[in-house]
């Protein structure tokens, strides 16, 4: 057996001790803003970033959101919201898991947000693609 040494990759185990600290917020309302859900896991513990998933092509809400936390305990507490009730949606509540690179996933979207700041607003302009977009 081979052992890695921590130096090697500084990144991917600065990241690992982030996801540590936040969870996935699926099923999240369209129209759901960073200070709503801020406002919706308060309770849990400190958050540092709010972070609303969109795509990359429309700039739509996904759906999904991320929560870091201050502190790991949070998310112990914020994993009993699962299942609450959200802008009248069930949202469901998981830790979020580190993709390590090299690893392929079947989420090609990767960690890409339209919005990520604590206590901003969501929404705004997003620029037009010209021409034909083919699916």
């Amino acid at each position: 057996a081979v052992l890695v040494s921590a130096g090697l990759f500084p990144k991917t185990i600065k990241k690992m001790e982030v996801d540590q600290r936040s969870i996935y917020v699926g099923n999240v309302d369209y129209g759901g803003t960073a200070e709503e859900l801020e406002s919706h896991f308060h309770s849990c513990g400190e958050i540092h970033r709010v972070t609303i998933l969109c795509d990359k092509f429309s700039g739509h809400p996904k759906g999904y959101a991320y929560i870091e936390f201050e502190e790991k305990s949070s998310v112990k507490t914020a994993l009993e919201l699962d299942k609450s009730v959200f802008r009248g949606r069930v949202i469901k509540v998981l830790p979020k898991r580190t993709n390590v690179p090299g690893i392929s996933t079947t989420d090609r979207g990767g960690y890409q947000g339209c919005f990520q700041a604590r206590g901003g607003y969501y929404g705004g302009q997003h620029p037009r693609v010209r021409g034909r977009t083919y699916r």
